[in-house]
């Protein structure tokens, strides 16, 4: 055996260990996140579907595209949505959100903009390019920064 076998068994392993996505067919996914995915799909294509660990349990994450805008969803193995990140306008923003990321962007691109809900928390992120440099700002809907 080459040296490189026990190495490409230990990166693998560290993949393994850091909770590395691996793609998955929704027909392997448990049956109560083909429901999950089946009644937040709506209209909108499917693009892919990922299996992960985080923080000990086992995730799926589903990202889906409509009229151009981008949402992912975080599903439990049980089916239960834990995360939306849904793409939106810079001019759908509440107000106050809208008033920080413009704010912090002065000078800069606004790349991508997100409505995240995670249980009853909602906030809203923005990608934000200064020169070669890509930075995120989190905010409420009140454009308090949220950590």
């Amino acid at each position: 055996m080459s040296i490189y076998g026990p190495l490409f068994v230990t990166l693998i392993g560290a993949a393994l260990l850091a909770g590395a996505e691996t793609k998955v067919k929704l027909s392997d996914a448990p049956p109560a996140v083909q429901t999950t995915v089946k009644t937040e799909t709506g209209n909108a294509k499917v693009v892919g579907l990922t299996r992960e660990v985080e923080n000990g349990k086992t995730v799926y994450e589903l990202e889906t595209i409509e009229n151009g805008l981008v949402r992912d969803l975080i599903i439990a193995a049980d089916g239960a949505v834990l995360i939306v990140e849904q793409q939106i306008t810079l001019a759908a923003l509440p107000a106050g959100a809208k008033s920080a990321i413009e704010k912090q962007a002065a000078g800069a691109r606004i790349n991508k903009v997100e409505k995240v809900t995670e249980g009853n928390k909602v906030f809203y992120e923005a990608a934000i390019k200064r020169f070669l440099r890509t930075s995120e700002i989190k905010v409420d809907a009140d454009g308090v920064v949220v950590k």
